[in-house]
This record gives structure tokens, sequence and C-alpha cells, in this order.
């Protein structure tokens, strides 16, 4: 098999970490030996083993005594480089070094500055033979929460929208409309249940009064981020019950009640957008989902503060509404969700 198609395994063991692993990247690994896979394991939950030890263990568990035979002529392939610096678990660059892979084939280098080319470094200074770059972009794309973070300073961001045939988002009048249908609505839980948090704006909190959890499909649910400049949403509303942490950016006060943070902002009039996205660089958010309304997607959209753009059609239209937000982005996949058509963009920046 070539280099490729175990690439491709360590992606597919990396992606069940998804939602799971953050502020960490994905990754998979899987250890060959005479063209056969003895062990593989991936990164399954924060502050854990990584995949490294995993696989390894693997081998150790399947071929006990021996096991460190196999590895003395194994090739060990990882989507991204093994890490080369004490956090919370040790180096894997060190474990593979420890028990003498004769290979290492890595996907994409770390742009974290602990790692950054020091894992690869220490793998060649052991005398281990290192290939990087294999499926760079496909694994790149893999970990994009990961890498917008470490590069640009902020989380991945999605929009994420539903609008009726004729471009209406909301109804003119603040009440209450569904546009999409209900396989939408739990392809929208699913999402929350992959990213770390989700935003909405004030108007959208008292219109709505939505819930922003995950009820719907099975896993975690993603930390509330609501918009409430002078803290007018009533406590009464779905937002401030106990299902998730929820933090609510204001100008009035900073604060810490049971799973409800306030955090305080200067002059949320100006440069809103830029503002919310370093603060929650800040705190570890790697991904957010924007889900309205109106008013915020276009704040994002106008400061070009978005990596991904997820919109619901529905085949319905409507006499009157608040217009939808324009989107000005690559589009990359349509797909029919029952009766609505689902379009996925990409920001301009990010092609």
């Amino acid at each position: 098999m070539s280099d490729e198609f175990y690439l491709k395994r360590c992606l597919e063991l990396a992606a069940l970490g998804l939602g799971s692993v953050n502020p960490n990247p994905m990754v998979g690994c899987v250890i060959v030996a005479d063209g056969t896979i003895i062990g593989e394991g991936y990164h399954q939950q924060f502050g854990k083993a990584h995949a490294e030890p995993n696989a390894v263990q693997n081998v150790i568990d399947r071929y006990g005594n021996d096991a460190e035979n196999l590895l003395k002529q194994a090739t060990a392939y990882v989507n991204l480089e093994p890490c080369a610096h004490f956090g919370k678990t040790p180096p894997c660059a060190d474990l593979l070094v420890k028990h003498q892979l004769k290979k290492v084939v890595i996907g994409n280098r770390d742009p974290f500055d602990g790692v950054d080319g020091k894992g690869i470094e220490k793998l060649k200074n052991a005398g281990i033979e290192v290939i990087s770059g294999v499926l760079d972009e496909e694994c790149r794309h893999f970990n994009r929460r990961f890498f917008t973070r470490i590069e640009k300073k902020r989380p991945y961001i999605i929009l994420k929208w539903a609008e009726t045939a004729n471009g209406y988002f909301a109804t003119k009048d603040g009440h209450q409309k569904w546009i999409s249908g209900a396989l939408a609505k739990r392809l929208a839980h699913q999402w929350r249940t992959e990213e770390d948090a989700i935003l909405i704006g004030k108007q959208t909190a008292l219109m709505d009064n939505p819930q922003l959890t995950s009820r719907e499909f099975p896993g975690k649910n993603p930390v509330r981020l609501v918009i409430d400049k002078n803290l007018q949403i009533p406590l009464s509303n779905n937002v401030y019950n106990s299902a998730a942490k929820t933090i609510i950016f204001n100008e009035v006060k900073t604060d810490v009640v049971d799973n409800i943070h306030y955090i305080e902002m200067e002059d949320m009039h100006f440069y809103l957008a830029q503002k919310i996205a370093f603060q929650l660089y800040l705190m570890d958010i790697q991904s957010v989902i924007i889900e309205g309304g109106a008013h915020i997607l276009r704040q994002f959209l106008e400061a070009d503060l978005w990596d991904e753009a997820r919109i619901f059609t529905a085949s319905n239209s409507w006499n009157e509404g608040i217009s939808s937000p324009t989107i000005n982005g690559n589009l990359i996949e349509q797909i029919g969700i029952g009766k609505d058509q689902l379009s996925i963009y990409i920001s301009n920046s990010n092609k």
C-alpha cells in the first residue's frame, strides 16, 4: 500500500476525536511492518494520550514480547508532526525514538511554536528516516480549525443561516417562523457537537428564545455565546438555563454565576467582530458557529472574519421579511437536505 493510503487511514482515525480534543488538533497514527498494520491509535480526548502512544500501546497489547522487535522494523504514519515538547503529555517524538522506529511519514508540519519542525529534527537526529508533506493539503484542510487558530490567532468561524427561496431571513414583525425542515435542523444540531461554541445576538435570543444545544443529535453541547450589550435578555430566556456553559458579552459587568459567565467589553459598537474573535482566541475556543441575527452575521462578513458559510435555502417563499446577508465567497458544494438545499461557501481568503 502507498504512503497516501496509510495517511488516509490516519485521517479516518483522527476524525473519531472530532469535538473532543479541542484546542488540540485531531491526529491519527498507523504503524506498519512488512506491509501489515500492526497498530493504530488516535488522540481521543484533550489532556489525554496523543495518537502515537495510543498506537504504540496497541502494538504492545497485540504482540506482547514481539512488539519491540516489530517496532524497530516499522514505519509510523501520522497526519501531523509528532510533538517535541512537554505539555499535558510527554513528547511523542521521544516515544518514537525510544522504540527505535525505522521510519516516520508525516502529513503536515505542526505550526505551533513548541513543535514546528522540532519533532522532525528529533527523529532525524536519532537516525529515523522522515518523510513529510504527504497529502499536505488534505491533512491541512482536515485540521483547518487548528491551523486557523495557530496562524490567524482567532477561531475557525462558520456562518450559518436559513433563507427562503426569495431570500428572506426572518420576519419583519419579530415573531418566530421556521424556514428550513426537520432534516436541516438535525444536521445543524450535529454541527453543534463538532464545534466549540455557538454565537447569537440579542435580537435572535429575544425573537426565537433558542436553546442552542445539540439535543437532536448525540454529543456535547457547544459553549453558548450571546451578545447583549446592556443585558436586556430576561433571565427566563433559554440561553440562561443550565444546559451548557454560556458567555454573555456585554458593557455592564464581568461576573460568573453558576454556568453563566459575563464578560464586559468596551465600546462594543466599534470593531465588535474583531474583539469577539480575539477574545475567543484567548479563551482557547477553536471554532464557532455564528447563527445570527442578520446584523451580527453582516458584521463578520463585512470584517472578512469568516472561513465557511453554510446556508439552507428552503423551497417556499415569503411575501415580505428581513433580507438575508449577502455572501461573497467561493461556492464549493451544494447538497439536497430533504426539501432544502444546503450551499457551502469558503471565504475567498481561504482559497
